[in-house]
């Protein structure tokens, strides 16, 4: 395996106000952007060559991770200038692939944090001579989910759209985001239009008498779709139960980034991280949480399971918890703010504007 394909080009809706200036791809996980775990992953397993496939915010990616030498990677740049989906992105960069016609090439989904073992995946590949090798992992509520049910070898039998009865629930193996592809199998995606890889190419491969081949890898995976899941992600790259070589430091209950400050009688654990040019005064406490760069937590504040953007400023006694704070954001003193809430970038909340219980 020497080259992949890493699918960078979605919105990150879910994630706003997150995702308003950075693509999703882009936001800071243990201290540094989330591609950067991925890329290091690849590279550790013997990836050399990637080529990123771009939409929302493509402008970002280059002037960060320019051409790769930095990460012992060759990396290359593709921009799609209308959505695509999985497929049609896949397609779009196959151009920049240098594998033959039966050579493999790895696909990862810019937004799955995993454990997964993309050695062995690739191995499987191989050996069983399919046409594409998907990851599955089982989750014990597949209904959010597609499903993958596969025989006693592991050959994928169908794939099956997000369960709504009992009934429908024929297995708990769910598409876990990262695949092998056959090189010719990539140039035969239609061109040009969008093209979904798990509604089209996957069934239409299936129907065709393709050879798809599952591979059940049970370690650490999860969507960073969502705030709180980003959030524990960020939380479990510090703690250690989420494996990267790619973190900026040694894992613990903490991480604080060079030119960050936190003061003496400040408190934080959970797998907290605080990010450059960051503040934490004395007595704020903050677990689990994600500090990013240049943001300020005032004397007092209790943070936890939350984001807190680039450059905002929580104020002294505001209690957060299970929040999102956007870039530039103000959060006054005195407030409390609960599950679910997202300021907005930039936004000021005056002190005292927003409690969930009493003021005494």
């Amino acid at each position: 395996m020497t080259e992949a394909i890493l699918l960078v080009g979605g919105k990150g809706t879910r994630l706003r106000p997150l995702t308003v200036h950075t693509p999703k791809p882009m936001v800071r996980a243990a201290g540094v952007p989330f591609l950067t775990h991925q890329l290091a992953r690849a590279r550790a397993a013997g990836v050399e060559h990637v080529v990123l496939a771009t939409s929302y915010l493509a402008e970002v990616f280059e002037p960060y991770f320019g051409d790769g030498s930095s990460l012992g990677l060759h990396l290359e740049y593709v921009t799609e200038e209308e959505p695509l989906g999985t497929g049609g992105a896949i397609r779009n960069v196959a151009s920049r692939l240098r594998s033959g016609p039966d050579e493999p090439v790895l696909v990862f989904n810019g937004d799955i944090l995993t454990g997964l073992d993309i050695r062995t995946l690739v191995r499987t590949h191989e050996t069983t001579g399919a046409d594409v090798s998907l990851h599955l992992t089982k989750v014990p509520d597949p209904r959010a989910y597609g499903l993958v049910p596969t025989d006693g070898t592991g050959r994928v039998l169908a794939f099956l759209e997000k369960p709504q009865t009992p009934e429908e629930i024929v297995t708990d193996q769910i598409n876990a985001g990262a695949y092998v592809f056959r090189r010719s199998v990539i140039d035969a995606i239609p061109q040009g239009r969008p093209v979904s890889v798990e509604r089209e190419t996957f069934p239409e491969l299936l129907a065709a008498g393709a050879h798809l081949q599952g591979m059940v890898d049970s370690t650490y995976w999860l969507d960073l779709g969502t705030p709180a899941a980003f959030v524990r992600g960020s939380a479990d790259l510090v703690l250690g139960r989420a494996p990267s070589p790619a973190v900026p430091g040694r894992c613990g209950d903490r991480l604080i980034l060079p030119t960050a400050v936190v003061a003496p009688g400040a408190k934080l654990t959970g797998g907290t991280v605080v990010g450059e040019g960051a503040f934490v005064a004395e007595g704020a406490r903050v677990f689990g949480s994600a500090i990013l760069p240049g943001a300020v937590i005032e004397p007092g504040a209790v943070i936890t399971d939350s984001l807190i953007g680039s450059r905002a400023r929580v104020g002294t006694r505001s209690v957060l918890n299970g929040t999102v704070i956007g870039d530039g954001a103000v959060v006054g003193a005195d407030n409390e703010l609960r599950n679910g809430a997202r300021v907005w970038c930039d936004a000021r909340i005056p002190a005292g504007s927003v409690r969930f219980s009493s003021d005494q």
